[in-house]
């Protein structure tokens, strides 16, 4: 089998083999701060991606309420200038209508005050700067709709006024010029040419309106405060804007970018670029209005567009920022849980390992654990003490070879190394155990378990002492340990086998053997005695016996022997008289001589049973027999002996019927004083009618009823019944109950008396309870007690049949009885010459020196009484007065005088 060495020793700890690598948490804690990192610039790049969006979303907004605003204007001034436009049309339409067709007969029809007044009336309502004026083909004021007569004003050198008058097919010029009616004033000039039938030039009609009042206009729009609104020109001209600047009013716009340029070109244009006039980024908006050759542009810095998206920046700045700096803490946090993580892994690793390293120096059993190649990886301190080994040679990474040489060479290896280690070899893929004695007489169990990577791990273990306790409970388990006989077990195992091999005409015989009086020597002498006196007679029953015979013990102080080889019952008597012989010899026991007896009951096979229960159960009936009739004897079993068994059995079941069905009576003999002849109690005697047997006699009935526990519920039926009955007696008539010591064994008979007393309600002095002997040898400290519960009471105890037992004079001394009662035994011969009145005598002495009251059993003569008068006893019963009578005829006992009955 597979040896194993050592790693370490449990005073100086070697290598041990690996339990398991260092745990490193490098790897997760990487991809966690990979993960947080990735995380934190996902959150990055959208906070960025979602700033720049909304910035875009903020532009196009306000690029598309600024485009909301500019259309809104441009139809408000679509109208208005188409309004503004009408009376010049209407004064146009009448002019050319009328025919003129020379510029001279224009100035002339025109420069009237009738013309002047109609003027007036078709601008009614029209807050301008210069009115409606009427202008000759010269550029001269020839009439005006607000003065008249008109001041000598020239337009000639007007821009729009030449280009009207030099070409046709122009209908409508407008420019913002210095106003000529009022100083330090400018106006937007609306002129419109007058023609001939045939396109001759015949003059222009202007109207006129301020900037100012536009630019009135354009600051209630409500762009904001970066907001402009500005009206040009469609060749770039500003007419007017607001806020209002100016030194920017009549300037040229279309320049610059081509962006810029394009704000001019095309009806209607949205876009963003540098302000020409602050530089600053704006968004331009431009639309062309329908009727005029006007546009209207409004503006606004991208700066206050993007007021909004600032304020919502911040907020997804501040949520980034915060869920950056949550996921850094967590991070942080998390990094520090899984480091403090670790480094109690580690401790705890650190422990383990030194537990585990602890733990395998500190087996009952040797350790070896081998790999595939049949090299050492671990061992440890147990198994290099159990063979006397070297750690320096039996050490992690020696071969199997190594470690078997070593062991050959120190004496605890016998047989040949090389086909050991082959055997081990050639086994070490399987599960094995085995059981090898060493050359010093120790017993090792050798375990063999292969594992996965091809290697094996083998234990060896002293079980010596193991083994060697096995075997003594496996003996203890057959052998009786006092007397080291077969027991009970072993005993009916061995008649089985010898009924299971029966040959035909073969005879055994099994004798029950009971030692007498074994109870009293335990009871009196104590239990040592008694153990020394049944290992006597356990060696002087085996002196007895042949050597194909069988002896046993069967508990306590029964034995059994099976006899064997005997053809004739004389052998058996022989044998039988040879163990009778041998145990009454005096047996030396701790210093006293202790002489036995024995009853036997024999049973032969296949005579008196061909089955073990059959025989067991006869030669017991034998024995019971042999005890019923006096002990100290022998008898073989008749078939009588089960009829007498069975008809105990019949007594023991009316016995039960009787109990629950009434069958009982109480009688009641007289106790008399002997110093007054007059009655001072009466003793409770149980009585049993059978409905088919007639009175059966206590002796009969008692024992069997003590032998199945019937007795207690009987005591407790005659005590309730006799205290009911007593409590009808004359006061001073006392009441004296026998008590069996199972009703003391079962611990509530000081209850049960307390209980019959309040049913009862007899005075507790008047109650006297009478226990033999056995009851304080059975269980001396327990029975005291209950006597000293039933004296607290206030009943009187009594002290029945003394001077039978062994230890009477002990139990006077240990507790104050009220009485002590002779046995009728020593009342019997007290009148003869040699009879025991010096007994009674010494006894009444005692009783009196303790205060006791002395009572005489079984008095049947006169000459008895005056013998035990004169001897002081103080009262007597018995038949010379009266034997026990029922209840109903007590009454006239309790009145009469001794000397008158016995007379």
């Amino acid at each position: 089998m597979q040896d194993v060495a050592m790693v370490s020793e449990v005073t100086e700890p070697r290598a041990s083999f690996p339990i398991e690598q260092e745990i490193t948490p490098r790897a997760p804690m990487l991809w966690l701060l990979v993960c947080g990192l990735a995380l934190m610039a996902a959150i990055a790049v959208a906070t960025v991606l979602s700033i720049d969006k909304f910035r875009e979303n903020a532009i196009e907004n306000g690029k598309e309420g600024l485009e909301s605003a500019v259309l809104l204007l441009v139809r408000h001034f679509d109208q208005q200038f188409a309004d503004f436009s009408i009376p010049q049309k209407l004064i146009i339409a009448e002019l050319e209508s009328s025919g003129i067709a020379s510029p001279d007969i224009f100035r002339g029809e025109m420069a009237t005050l009738a013309v002047h007044e109609k003027l007036r009336a078709k601008v009614d309502g029209w807050t301008d700067v210069a009115g409606s004026n009427v202008f000759d083909s010269k550029g001269i004021l020839i009439n005006s709709s607000r003065i008249w007569p008109v001041p000598e004003i020239s337009i000639a050198d007007r821009a729009y006024f030449m280009k009207l008058a030099t070409d046709p097919a122009l209908e409508m010029a407008v420019e913002i010029v210095p106003s000529r009616f009022f100083e330090q004033a400018q106006a937007i000039v609306f002129a419109r040419r007058v023609s001939g039938p045939n396109q001759e030039f015949l003059g222009v009609v202007t109207r006129a309106i301020s900037p100012l009042l536009l630019e009135t206009f354009f600051a209630s729009a409500g762009l904001g405060e970066d907001a402009t609104i500005a009206l040009h020109h469609r060749d770039g001209s500003l007419l007017a804007r607001h806020p209002h600047v100016e030194s920017l009013i009549g300037q040229n716009f279309k320049k610059g970018s081509a962006l810029q340029r394009a704000f001019f070109d095309g009806s209607h244009l949205t876009g963003r670029l540098s302000s020409p006039i602050d530089g600053k980024d704006r968004l331009v908006s431009s639309r062309m209005l329908s009727s005029t050759p006007l546009l209207v542009v409004a503006t606004r810095t991208v700066d206050s567009t993007l007021v909004a998206w600032r304020s919502q920046t911040k907020l997804f700045i501040s949520a980034a920022l915060m869920s950056l700096a949550v996921i850094a803490v967590t991070l942080s946090l998390t990094f520090r849980l899984m480091r403090s993580q670790h480094q109690a892994a580690q401790r705890r690793l650190s422990i383990q390992k030194h537990r585990l390293d602890t733990a395998i120096n500190n087996m009952t059993q040797g350790l070896l654990l081998f790999d595939a190649s049949a090299r050492l990886i671990v061992c440890n301190a147990r198994y290099v003490e159990m063979y006397n080994l070297s750690p320096d040679v039996v050490r992690p990474g020696c071969t199997l070879r190594d470690v078997i040489r070593h062991r050959k060479a120190t004496g605890s290896l016998p047989g040949d190394v090389e086909q050991y280690c082959e055997e081990v070899l050639r086994n070490k893929d399987r599960s094995d155990s085995k059981l090898v004695a060493t050359s010093d007489g120790r017993l090792v169990d050798i375990k063999n378990e292969p594992i996965a990577d091809g290697g094996w791990l083998v234990t060896h273990e002293d079980v010596t002492e193991r083994v060697r306790s096995q075997e003594r409970i496996a003996h203890l388990a057959y052998y009786d340990a006092l007397t080291d006989l077969p027991n009970r077990a072993l005993f009916r195992e061995h008649v089985e086998h010898k009924l299971a091999n029966f040959a035909p005409f073969e005879r055994f015989a099994i004798l029950f053997i009971d030692v007498d009086e074994f109870k009293s020597v335990n009871d009196s002498l104590g239990h040592h005695v008694g153990d020394e006196l049944l290992k006597s007679v356990a060696l002087r029953l085996k002196a007895c016996v042949g050597p194909n015979d069988f002896v046993a013990r069967l508990g306590g102080d029964e034995f059994a022997i099976v006899k064997a080889d005997f053809t004739e019952e004389s052998e058996i008597v022989a044998l039988v008289d040879n163990i009778h012989r041998t145990i009454r010899h005096p047996s030396e026991c701790l210093g006293h001589e202790v002489s036995a007896d024995a009853s036997i009951g024999i049973a032969i096979a296949p005579d008196h049973g061909k089955s073990l229960e059959e025989l067991l159960k006869n030669a017991d009936l034998a024995m019971y027999a042999v005890k019923a009739s006096g002990r100290r004897t022998f008898r073989f079993f008749v078939p009588e002996m089960d009829a007498r068994m069975k008809a105990r059995r019949a007594l023991e079941a009316d016995l039960k019927d009787a109990l629950v069905q009434g069958g009982f009576e109480v009688h009641y003999q007289p106790v008399l004083d002997l110093a007054g002849d007059m009655v001072t109690g009466c003793e409770a005697l149980l009585r049993w009618q059978h409905p088919g047997r007639g009175m059966i006699s206590p002796a009969e009935f008692i024992p069997v009823a003590e032998e199945t526990g019937l007795i207690i519920e009987l005591g407790e039926w005659v005590l309730r019944k006799a205290c009911s009955d007593a409590a009808q007696w004359p006061e001073g008539i006392k009441l004296a109950v026998n008590v069996s010591p199972l009703q003391f064994k079962s611990g509530t008979l000081a209850l049960r008396v307390a209980a019959a007393l309040a049913e009862s309600g007899l005075s507790p002095d008047r109650l006297e309870l009478e226990i033999t002997e056995a009851v304080l040898i059975r269980d001396d400290d327990e029975a005291l007690s209950v006597l000293h519960q039933l004296r607290d009471l206030g009943v009187r105890i009594a002290l029945d049949d003394f001077g039978t037992g062994y230890s009477s004079l002990r139990y006077l001394q240990r507790f104050p009885f009220d009485k002590v009662k002779i046995d009728r035994s020593f009342v019997h011969d007290v009148a003869d010459a040699e009879g025991s009145s010096p007994i009674i005598e010494a006894v009444v002495h005692m009783a009196m020196a303790r205060c006791m009251t002395t009572t005489a059993e079984g008095v049947e003569t006169e000459a008895q009484r005056d013998i035990l008068r004169r001897l002081g006893c103080h009262e007597m019963q018995g038949y010379l007065f009266s034997p026990a009578v029922p209840v109903e005829r007590l009454a006239n006992l309790l009145s009469t005088k001794g000397s008158s009955v016995a007379a």
